[in-house]
């Protein structure tokens, strides 16, 4: 069996608490060695930690989810930074910026949609900052603020690495994000009928220049579409890549586990 990692996880969630050993088990059936736990805030950070240090297979992302920042207090650096060195802290994130749901679109003001925008900025600045101290790579969440976003990582793009996960985006955008050096990572959409700019995306995608994740509990890939998510389903993800990519399975699962290890690099 073709082994894969599940990249970018919520198992902090309570979605998972009924029946946590059970969807380890399913995981590991499915040939899934390696989860990574991505945070949403600092003691979502800590949670994911508790994971890690319980669960061999299990590894941490620290950091702050850009639709949280305006509950961030206004400096997250220094206890960032102390959760950084935990052994089995990989990454820092998922932070970025996200405008989806601006203030605006539940009847704020234009003055609600800057300041929103400004706190997520500065939180994005921070965790950048303490990536490029800590010398962990960042693990990206970029929702209609590509051109925003991408501004804000240049100074930082010589010092730090990044994963734009849950990639949905053009393929002009793609290879803006690669001439950096930055990775890209897929997720069960690119299963979904109406998921062609995805598969187009993967298709345009080096095999050296994207992992796979789950982004569970969410977007559970077909045939499982609707259900709650969990890491096994990056079996039937991988399935798709596969598909789409043109190589065998084994291909797949050693060149999406070697830039996993190469770009978490306490993870190996």
């Amino acid at each position: 069996m073709a082994v894969f990692f599940d990249t970018h996880a919520h198992l902090d969630y309570p979605e998972y608490h009924p029946d946590f050993s059970e969807v380890l088990a399913r995981a590991e059936a499915a040939g899934i060695t390696k989860v990574i736990s991505i945070a949403t805030d600092l003691d979502s950070s800590r949670r994911a930690l508790a994971l890690a240090e319980k669960y061999p297979m299990i590894y941490a992302a620290v950091g702050w989810h850009p639709s949280n920042a305006h509950e961030a207090p206004t400096d997250i650096r220094a206890e960032l930074r102390e959760l950084a060195r935990h052994p089995k802290a990989v990454a820092i994130g998922e932070c970025g910026l996200d405008y989806h749901r601006l203030p605006s679109a539940a009847g704020g003001s234009a003055e609600e949609d800057a300041r929103y925008k400004e706190k997520q900025a500065e939180i994005f600045r921070q965790q950048l900052e303490v990536a490029v101290e800590t010398g962990l790579n960042c693990v990206i969440h970029q929702r209609s603020s590509f051109d925003d976003l991408f501004a804000q990582i240049q100074p930082f793009a010589p010092q730090t690495r990044g994963v734009f996960h849950c990639f949905g985006e053009s393929v002009d955008r793609l290879q803006k994000i690669l001439s950096l050096g930055w990775l890209v990572s897929y997720t069960g959409i690119v299963t979904f009928k109406n998921g062609q700019n995805i598969r187009e995306a993967v298709a345009a995608t080096p095999l050296d220049k994207f992992m796979l994740e789950t982004d569970c509990p969410y977007l559970a890939p077909v045939p499982y579409r609707g259900k709650r998510c969990e890491p096994a389903y990056v079996k039937e993800i991988s399935e798709t890549v596969a598909q789409v990519k043109l190589c065998s399975l084994e291909e797949l699962s050693a060149a999406t586990c070697r830039n996993a290890h190469a770009f978490f690099a306490k993870m190996r």
